[in-house]
């Protein structure tokens, strides 16, 4: 956001050329803004064409020297945006930048979380992302095939992002409204009526249209947990209902029958147990028997004794061939009974106890679940980006295999999982890829991806297939295949680089009718834009969807109304495209004009004077008074002008209160 005294730093600096280097300069450029890089040698192909004629100055350099940064006019750089392939090279860069400049936001390149967290409290105005994990989200959600888009997390709430076509079975068909949609835990976010070509700009739709079969709406709600529509979790309720009905003897019955199904290892510990129980049983009254025979014994002496008996020690009390006269044979057939008793259930403490030392000392890999034979997706590379993307979809509760064709890969990785680590012939022939719902494709290596992808292509065509790329190069694919999603890695978390670059923090991304989608979270300080705007002259003169405001020192509120005032020190979140977001920065004289004005006819009752006056005021930020001069004298055309949504809405609250009003188009 523009503020007055940040006019003086008007550049922004982009220290690698790599492939998100490249993209972050198209991105920054987009903002119409002038950009500097520093690359350390002049490339001689350039991954996007005339990148140098998007540049306001190249320096070749070390970006790490003093008199380098201050050729890249350092002084008069707003942000930096360091993301060369080295973290050393990045972190030192940070701290030169720091020393010359106090006020340059730091975007750094890194994926050392706690160590960016400790640099980010020394140097202040510094933010770190690790791009290759920042679309992780979008691959896992464009391998589910769901109607879920997106999902973040926002002061402990979780939000997830729906698109979908509705049906003619659909309980919001022909009998709601679009503003119908919006509650306090659900937002409209999207529409797109039937045989429309899919829109990317919000707020494209008139909220008294009627929901009809075949149209296509994207929503943000509020959830407890990621859900993931299915019969099984569907019919989950409705059997915690049932059990609830079973007589208590039942359930006890129950209990004994599913105890048979247990797991293998949850059989042992009910084993262990149940040993446990009985040998302490034994060794109590084994103790009390044998002291009650032997009064001359103490308590201590018959508990030793028990004992003994249970570690099998039978020998070792009635040892010999001589015949024993002086112990009656019913207490040394107990101490017989006591010894084969130990010799079962100490036995089997003994194996537990052994089992957990060797798998402590050796660390023995857990078994892993079996290889799935249908219905199943496919993570091919594991490294941070599919190991992120396996985490992900494993929170939806769904079948997955993991194949790496690294052969020195870590076996202990995703332990809940099956893992396969073979080349890529014998890997496939391993993972059922014929019954496979979805296939991810995310190794490093562009071609590996391209050649895995046309091999899973020739034996399951229907595959869902999702392949990472680093650059455009494999774009193409998809008129080759038609299912195929090839999302660019760089390209989406450029944007997310892009937009941090000007003072917001990008807490998460996703992608919406082919637009990256991000959100953006503000502080509003003295000077910005937003100050003393309401939420619906955000919303709808700058594209953006608000999703959460906080006043300062108070409570935050997801979905919050549209007639609140902003002011300094309020925090903001916002679903926004990277063009929204231009929009924001560039201030005042980018905002859309209001084109629309309300005109009240009548009233009918004395109360709609009073009520009519409070809407007014609440919705427009028409002063009060004002406001109820406005409806003493009607008919009469409310002064201020409005955006079309903001003016149904207030037409809507009028009718409420029983005043009749109508928009008028300036």
């Amino acid at each position: 956001m523009q503020q007055p005294n940040q006019q003086s730093l008007d550049y922004f600096l982009v220290c690698g050329l790599g492939s998100l280097g490249q993209y972050c300069v198209v991105a920054l450029k987009e903002f119409k803004i002038p950009v500097i890089a520093i690359e350390c040698s002049r490339p001689n192909n350039w991954e996007i064409l005339n990148l140098v004629n998007l540049l306001d100055d190249l320096i070749i350099g070390d970006c790490r020297q003093q008199n380098i940064l201050e050729q890249a006019k350092i002084q008069r750089c707003r942000a930096a945006l360091l993301v060369t392939s080295s973290e050393e090279v990045n972190t030192a860069t940070a701290l030169i930048i720091r020393q010359l400049n106090a006020k340059t936001r730091l975007i750094v390149r890194s994926a050392k979380e706690n160590f960016n967290d400790l640099l980010g409290n020394h140097l202040g105005n510094f933010i770190a992302y690790e791009p290759t994990e920042l679309p992780a989200t979008t691959f896992a959600l464009a391998a589910l095939g769901t109607e879920i888009i997106g999902f973040f997390t926002l002061d402990q709430q979780r939000v997830q992002v729906i698109q979908r076509q509705l049906k003619s079975n659909d309980p919001w068909c022909y009998n709601r409204l679009l503003h119908d949609i919006n509650t306090r835990t659900r937002s409209l976010l999207n529409y797109t009526p039937d045989g429309q070509t899919l829109k990317n700009n919000f707020y494209q739709w008139e909220s008294e249209n009627t929901i009809n079969p075949g149209d296509t709406i994207a929503y943000l709600e509020i959830v407890e947990q990621l859900t993931f529509f299915d019969e099984s979790t569907q019919q989950k309720p409705i059997i915690k209902k049932m059990s609830s009905m079973i007589p208590a003897w039942k359930k006890y019955k129950n209990f004994i029958r599913d105890f048979w199904k247990l797991s293998f290892q949850q059989q042992i510990r009910k084993v262990a147990l149940f040993s446990g129980v009985i040998v302490i049983l034994l060794l109590i009254i084994g103790t009390f028997l044998i002291h009650e025979f032997s009064p001359q014994l103490d308590l201590l002496s018959s508990f030793f004794i028990t004992s003994t008996f249970l570690l099998g020690g039978y020998g070792d009390i009635f040892g010999g061939f001589e015949a024993i006269t002086d112990v009656p044979h019913w207490l040394q057939g107990f101490g017989l009974l006591l010894t084969l008793a130990g010799t079962g259930f100490v036995g089997v403490l003994y194996a537990l106890l052994t089992e957990a030392l060797l798998s402590t000392k050796f660390e023995f890999t857990r078994q892993r679940p079996p290889i799935p034979m249908q219905d199943h997706i496919v993570v091919i590379g594991l490294g941070r980006v599919g190991q992120a993307i396996t985490n992900i979809l494993q929170e939806f509760k769904q079948s997955l295999i993991g194949v790496s064709f690294n052969l020195d890969l870590e076996q202990r990785i995703l332990p809940d999982i099956p893992l396969i680590v073979a080349q890529q012939k014998e890997a496939l022939t391993k993972i059922n890829v014929e019954t496979a719902k979805s296939v991810v494709i995310v190794t490093p290596d562009d071609i590996v991806n391209l050649e895995v992808a046309l091999m899973i292509y020739q034996k399951n065509p229907n595959c869902n297939l999702v392949i990472r790329t680093s650059g455009s190069n494999l774009t193409y694919l998809t008129q080759l295949l038609p299912k195929v999603q090839v999302l660019e890695t760089y390209k989406v978390a450029a944007e997310a680089f892009a937009g941090a670059a000007f003072g917001e923090n990008i807490i998460s991304l996703f992608r919406l009718n082919h637009q990256t989608i991000l959100v953006t979270e503000y502080t509003i300080e003295t000077g910005d834009t937003l100050n003393g705007l309401l939420l619906s002259e955000v919303a709808y003169g700058y594209d953006v969807i608000p999703i959460l405001h906080q006043k300062l020192n108070n409570s935050s509120h997801l979905m919050p109304s549209e007639d609140i005032k902003l002011s300094v020190g309020d925090r903001l979140v916002i679903l926004a495209s990277p063009e929204g977001l231009q929009r924001i920065e560039k201030g005042i004289k980018s905002i859309k004009p209001k084109t629309c004005q309300v005109r009240i006819n009548k009233i009918f009752g004395q109360d709609a004077i009073f009520e009519g006056a409070n809407a007014i005021s609440r919705i427009s930020g028409y002063p009060l008074n004002l406001a109820r001069e406005v409806m003493i004298r009607l008919p009469a055309t409310l002064p201020p002008p409005l955006y079309k949504l903001q003016a149904q809405r207030l037409v809507r609250a009028l009718m409420k209160t029983g005043v009749n009003a109508e928009i008028i188009q300036n």
